[in-house]
């Protein structure tokens, strides 16, 4: 398991001078992987045993086999191109850059095996209800576009209604949730209520120190970057649209058949408009 994993897990039980160690270690493992406990408490602020403490709330026997597991780890990441490309990043990133970088990172933690672990309970769930913060509304809407052309019962549930839209909310259903810090309060706590109820949660979050990480261990990180005042939506909806394009290859002939009857009722319809630009224009 990750150290994002391992950290998601026990975000819960994390206490604020934990959760500050865990944000350290997540921005830089170099600190971990190479430094000691003196310098992991320096730049903490925090004591050698609250460190400790911190490792055996992972699960480990102490920061010596913490770091050791975090080395191996870290020799894996440090080749991966988004790695790399993250190790340039300063505080100044243009725009565009930060952008380009969420793109690698998005197909970076999106990886076959993680979207077959994402769709897989949006395949199989009976109803399935998109839950989203204000910033990542697009990757909901986009979600919801694709999945209900391609299978049934497919909800996006908005802040005014949430509660009489997930009355039905039952077990063998799965929610999938969108939000980013900051975090909205509505699909935060709708989310752990979903999961009290016994519905599958899929979280698009943005780590393992997220609210929504603690409720499931299907989720994912996806890295926000600002673009002028506001958070982009590109990355969420990537990840929309890769988790679609998922979903239809685990549904098979049923989602092929389905978009085939929609394509039907497109045409009896006349949904479309029958344009052809004119080569003289």
């Amino acid at each position: 398991m990750s150290l994002q994993d391992l950290i998601a897990q026990a975000s819960q039980r994390l206490t604020p001078t934990e959760r500050r160690i865990a944000k350290l270690v997540l921005e830089d493992p170099t600190i971990l992987a190479f430094g000691t406990v003196s310098d992991l408490a320096d730049l903490a602020n925090t004591s050698r045993p609250s460190i400790v403490r911190f490792a055996t709330k992972l699960g480990f026997d102490g920061y010596t086999d913490l770091q050791s597991t975090i080395r191996s780890e870290l020799s894996l990441q440090l080749s991966s191109p988004s790695q790399r490309i993250r190790q340039q990043e300063t505080t100044t990133t243009p725009a565009r850059a930060a952008i380009e970088d969420s793109i690698h990172q998005c197909l970076g933690a999106l990886t076959e095996q993680r979207l077959i672990t994402l769709a897989t309970p949006i395949a199989n769930g009976k109803n399935i209800w998109i839950l989203s913060g204000e910033t990542s509304m697009a990757g909901a809407y986009v979600l919801h576009s694709g999945l209900a052309m391609i299978r049934p019962d497919v909800h996006l549930v908005v802040e005014h209604s949430t509660g009489r839209e997930l009355s039905s909310a039952a077990p063998g259903d799965t929610a999938v949730v969108f939000d980013f810090a900051r975090y909205r309060r509505n699909s935060i706590t709708t989310a752990r209520a979903l999961a009290e109820l016994g519905v599958d949660i899929v979280a698009i979050t943005d780590g393992p120190l997220s609210p929504l990480a603690a409720l499931t261990q299907t989720w994912c990180e996806l890295k926000i970057p600002a673009v002028g005042p506001f958070d982009s939506s590109i990355p969420s909806v990537m990840a929309a649209e890769l988790l679609v394009a998922q979903v239809v290859n685990q549904l098979g002939d049923y989602a092929r058949k389905r978009i085939d009857r929609l394509e039907s009722l497109w045409q009896a319809t006349d949904t479309f408009l029958n344009y052809r630009p004119r080569r003289d224009r």
